[in-house]
């Protein structure tokens, strides 16, 4: 009941016609940015920060959600008509939307995504209504200590479930703490890695970083593939919508894809991605006719579609009430809310009521309006692909520098960018994932501050990070994410021998 009646608070800022109006440019701006192959949620917030700054915090974290969670609307577009992806999320959309779309059942798999989004958004936001206060209730009992091994765990989430080699997650990890440590120490006023130059004394704003690596970073890599010519996409639809007997073969996995996801989007490092893939195989493996999926299967379609929306949702949680960012998304929000003045945390529940329940409120408000809008519009929308990415991409590197120039005013920032930007291509050509650094900068210092103040306060007993039992469990759950991608490696094999076997 206290949860239902602060969301009545909520609704009251929501609603406001200034709050509707940016949900719905955030929702339509992220659908958009959605379906642009290698551009992604992260890139599109990254592109957007400067424009928040001129908001106020509660408008800011509305269209910054609704550009989030319209991204996972739009990511399907491109992978069900010329089977490119938007972003990772829309991975597992490829493989039944364009064999639905090589069949002539386009209009089909555009509908069933857009409804087994808004369904999964709809489902994760109620779930979330309900799970936000005892999980910052349960956050005030963190000291420093838990914090530390709270951040600890997130990192390493983060590095080992990238997809890959996880040991490249690692070692992006441990670069993004390198740059959180470049400036003044604030305890000791001690210079740390300024190599004596003065603008680097005040640190290396994590704001330029995360442009740089979501959006310059892209645009490097995309340069290559600029004169390559477009497939060609489907441009005239016919009715979008889907029959009641498609309806039935989607409305339980929906409904089983949407809890699921919420929970994997809470964990930190786990994401969309993860989500989509593990309910399209548990779809499979529940289905009656298994051989149809990868063939145009709509429940493939449906599963993803609404996992990957619901993980969307579910990432916000450890932001708001912990203050650990759920994905790379979610981390460069918390970058925002920082530059605002907003500490993301159990507080937040308490001092700030009306910007975290005006936030849930909103997404009910805003997945309505990106289901009307993605359902009759999609003919419309989807005309984006078109765009040539040479005239694409110097808009986006355009706004990268704009951006950058908006945060300080100081034209010592771009070189800063450019070498990040330059950084962020490398680490991609190497396929070294670029998520767990840009966590570790946002969190890096805040991290070292809680290890300084639990030692200080045990007087240097270092087993003050295992006494509490909160502790325990996190260092119980930050060595199982460190043994995972080894476990998984192992059965992986053992599965491979076993079917060369037979």
């Amino acid at each position: 009941m206290e949860s239902l009646k602060f969301l009545a608070e909520g609704f009251t800022v929501a609603i406001q016609p200034i709050n509707i109006m940016w949900v719905t440019l955030g929702g339509v701006l992220g659908t958009v940015i959605g379906m642009l192959p290698g551009l992604g949620p992260a890139t599109g917030v990254a592109i957007l920060l400067p424009l928040t700054f001129t908001m106020g915090p509660v408008a800011a974290l509305i269209t910054m959600a609704g550009v989030y969670y319209g991204a996972m609307y739009g990511g399907s577009r491109a992978s069900i008509l010329i089977n490119t992806p938007g972003d990772g999320a829309a991975i597992a959309a490829t493989f039944d939307g364009y064999p639905m779309a090589l069949q002539g059942r386009a209009e089909q798999a555009l509908a069933i995504s857009a409804i087994a989004s808004f369904i999964g958004g709809m489902i994760a936001t109620i779930i979330m209504t309900f799970v936000a206060v005892p999980v910052s209730r349960f956050a005030l009992k963190f000291g420093p200590a838990e914090y530390f091994v709270l951040f600890l765990f997130a990192l390493s989430a983060t590095a080992s479930m990238t997809e890959g080699n996880p040991i490249k997650g690692f070692i992006s990890m441990i670069f993004g703490l390198m740059v959180a440590t470049i400036g003044t120490d604030p305890q000791s006023g001690v210079n740390r890695f300024t190599f004596g130059i003065l603008e680097l004394q005040s640190g290396i704003d994590f704001l330029i970083i995360i442009i740089a690596m979501y959006a310059l970073g892209e645009v490097l890599k995309s340069f290559r593939h600029i004169e390559e010519g477009k497939k060609k996409m489907q441009t005239k639809f016919g009715k979008i919508w889907i029959s009641m007997a498609e309806w039935k073969r989607c409305i339980l996995p929906i409904i089983r894809s949407s809890p699921f996801g919420f929970i994997i989007g809470v964990l930190p490092g786990a994401g969309g991605t993860l989500a989509a893939l593990m309910s399209y195989n548990n779809e499979k493996q529940l289905s009656k006719h298994p051989e149809e999926f990868g063939k145009g299967a709509i429940e493939g379609v449906a599963a993803p579609e609404a996992a990957n929306n619901a993980a969307s949702v579910g990432a916000l949680i450890p932001m708001l009430a912990l203050g650990v960012p759920g994905s790379g998304t979610t981390a460069v929000m918390m970058g925002a809310l920082l530059m605002l003045g907003l500490q993301p945390g159990p507080a937040l529940f308490t001092t700030q009521t009306h910007i975290v329940w005006g936030l849930i409120a909103s997404m009910f408000v805003g997945n309505i309006i990106l289901a009307v809008v993605n359902i009759p519009l999609a003919g419309l929308l989807v005309r984006v692909l078109s765009i040539p990415p040479k005239v694409l991409y110097p808009i986006v590197l355009g706004l990268t520098f704009i951006g950058t120039y908006a945060i300080s005013y100081t034209t010592h920032d771009f070189y800063i960018l450019i070498i990040f930007g330059l950084i962020g291509y490398f680490m991609g050509k190497a396929d070294i994932p670029t998520s767990p650094m840009v966590l570790a900068v946002i969190i890096g210092n805040s991290m070292e501050q809680y290890f300084r103040r639990a030692y200080k306060i045990s007087d240097g007993d270092i087993s003050i990070f295992v006494r509490s039992p909160i502790c325990i469990i996190l260092l119980l759950l930050t060595i199982a994410s460190i043994l995972y991608p080894v476990i998984k490696s192992i059965y992986k094999k053992k599965m491979q021998g076993e079917k060369q076997e037979n």
